[in-house]
């Protein structure tokens, strides 16, 4: 490609009856001064297209590390998503097992404390039932006339004095120290 030197310094042969050197001078003038303007244009261009140019690679660097980042994110969101969705799911299971256990646990307690309030019942009513035998037996006691003619002194019973009042303590004793136990031995035990 020609530069505008080479045009400034072109020389042209002189002939008789050629051109005039003067018009010659001033187009090969007006020529330079525009090929020199054309010429700083294009290196210009050029410049900017390797401008241009290093701003595409660098967006198009800039874009690929998008779109690696953007495929880490989505797999990243993937991996969280699942990651959550599996310790949701563990603790939903470890939950039921849990309020199930609890279910369990509460039941059986129900269970015991039904158990416990029906011996308790039971034993009420055998309590109710010897303190029941043991007024009657009382009362009979004392409805007996020779009872009262006895003035409330020792009576002898295999060998061995003692009082009424002491044999009621001895019985009521006995009661509590065994406890309250069946009728049918409470009154198995009185016959004797």
């Amino acid at each position: 490609m020609l530069t505008p030197l080479d045009i400034e310094s072109k020389e042209f042969k002189r002939m008789p009856l050629g051109y005039s050197i003067d018009e010659v001078d001033r187009f090969l003038d007006e020529v330079i001064e525009s090929y020199e303007k054309l010429y700083r244009e294009n290196i210009e261009l050029k410049d900017k297209i390797a401008m241009l140019n290093e701003g595409i690679q660098y967006y198009k660097t800039m874009e690929n590390t998008l779109q690696n980042t953007l495929i880490l994110a989505e797999k990243t969101a993937e991996e969280t998503k699942n990651s959550a969705y599996q310790k949701g799911e563990h603790i939903k299971r470890e939950a039921e097992l849990k309020s199930h256990e609890l279910i369990q646990q509460a039941r059986a307690e129900v269970f015991q404390i039904q158990q416990s309030i029906e011996h308790l019942k039971n034993q009420h009513e055998a309590a109710k039932t010897q303190l029941k035998y043991f007024l009657q037996t009382q009362l009979e006691l004392t409805n007996q006339s020779n009872f009262m003619d006895m003035n409330f002194t020792t009576i002898e019973n295999t060998n061995k004095k003692t009082t009424l009042e002491e044999e009621y303590n001895d019985d009521m004793k006995e009661t509590s120290e065994i406890g309250f136990y069946d009728t049918q031995d409470f009154m198995s035990t009185k016959l004797d």
